[in-house]
């Protein structure tokens, strides 16, 4: 009976993503191949290993959220995770940065993806800049609070005494302001006016949060953030994941110049970061798993300095990777060894 409801909770948390999976790979083995279905799930595999922060940090924001918008971040979140993060959002940053009309970036990704991929690639500076600013202020932010729960007592407890609501957006613009101007970094400009956009954008989507939900709050107590609040929560989430999708689209790239099969591979990645989302907020499993959230937050500041170091230096995916999934691995054993000392 219990292993009836456990499968019935897990086809109700992944079936979205199963039937997805399933259309997305149909379409790409009929359209392109059986090598072509190979390679988008690689690309599938690379999105979920380096977007389990992502899962951990959204189901944090999911957790406050109404049912309806848990919903929406399902179903629109998918859609815009797919068609305009993963699609349109690089198309419009090449137009940006390599001033030409949309339309004619569209051309290049879908009938010159090489030429694309150089004009994508240029812009890695600038991206980069942006993704880690943005990633800098929101664990910066996160270590700043004064939480109930310590993992790395040592490191977190001195920083909790610093509650000053500046000092997040002084040390990252000191931060961008420094790598935008080293020597070796080959666009100081789109380097330092990418990193203070990510730096201004956090800081208007979180302070909006923070002020909406103080009126909010003060009207009439709810569970779940709806209206206003629950709609700039969800605007955050997508941010969030144009963030860290950002170096991923970039280097997808390495593993195959087709636009189409980047979309649905990284896309097919998406779908099941988000249904891991649900599941966990579903199982309250940040609740058991006490330190797994610190674990995210210390992920995304190694990848929030690994993206601003790439505008002077090359810093090796695996290496990124490796550390990110170290840490949250660590903080689940940890995690599991304090939930058994309970017991």
């Amino acid at each position: 009976m219990l292993r009836l409801v456990y499968m019935k909770q897990l086809i109700h948390s992944f079936g979205i993503s199963v039937t997805l999976t399933l259309l997305g790979l149909g379409y790409v083995l009929i359209a392109k191949g059986v090598d072509a279905g190979f390679v988008a799930l690689i690309l599938a595999a690379i999105e979920l290993a380096f977007s389990f922060d992502n899962a951990i940090l959204n189901a944090q924001i999911l957790t406050r959220l109404s049912p309806l918008w848990r919903r929406l971040f399902l179903s629109v979140g998918i859609v815009i995770a797919i068609f305009g993060v993963r699609t349109l959002l690089p198309l419009g940053i090449v137009s940006l940065t390599a001033r030409l009309p949309f339309g004619q970036v569209a051309d290049l990704a879908f009938n010159h993806p090489l030429q694309y991929a150089a004009e994508l690639t240029k812009a890695h500076t600038a991206v980069t800049a942006f993704g880690g600013a943005f990633l800098l202020m929101l664990s910066l932010h996160f270590f700043q609070a004064d939480h109930e729960v310590h993992w790395w007592r040592r490191v977190e407890i001195p920083l909790s005494h610093f509650e000053y609501w500046w000092l997040p957006l002084g040390i990252t613009t000191a931060a961008v302001g420094l790598v935008a101007v080293l020597p070796a970094n080959q666009d100081h400009r789109a380097s330092f006016i990418a990193g203070i956009g990510g730096i201004l954008l956090y800081s208007a989507i979180n302070g909006g949060i923070a002020l909406i939900n103080k009126q909010f709050v003060n009207t009439k107590p709810v569970v779940h953030q709806i209206g206003w609040v629950a709609f700039a929560s969800f605007v955050y989430l997508e941010v969030l994941d144009a963030s860290l999708s950002f170096d991923g689209v970039i280097g997808a790239f390495a593993i195959t110049n087709s636009v189409i099969l980047i979309a649905v591979g990284l896309g097919i990645g998406a779908i099941w970061v988000r249904s891991l989302t649900v599941f966990m907020v579903r199982h309250r499993t940040l609740e058991a798993y006490k330190y797994l959230e610190h674990g995210a937050h210390y992920a995304i500041l190694v990848l929030a300095v690994a993206m601003l170091l790439a505008a002077i230096v090359e810093v090796p995916d695996y290496i990124t990777g490796v550390l990110c999934l170290g840490l949250i691995a660590a903080a689940v054993v940890t995690s599991r060894q304090a939930i058994e000392e309970k017991i």
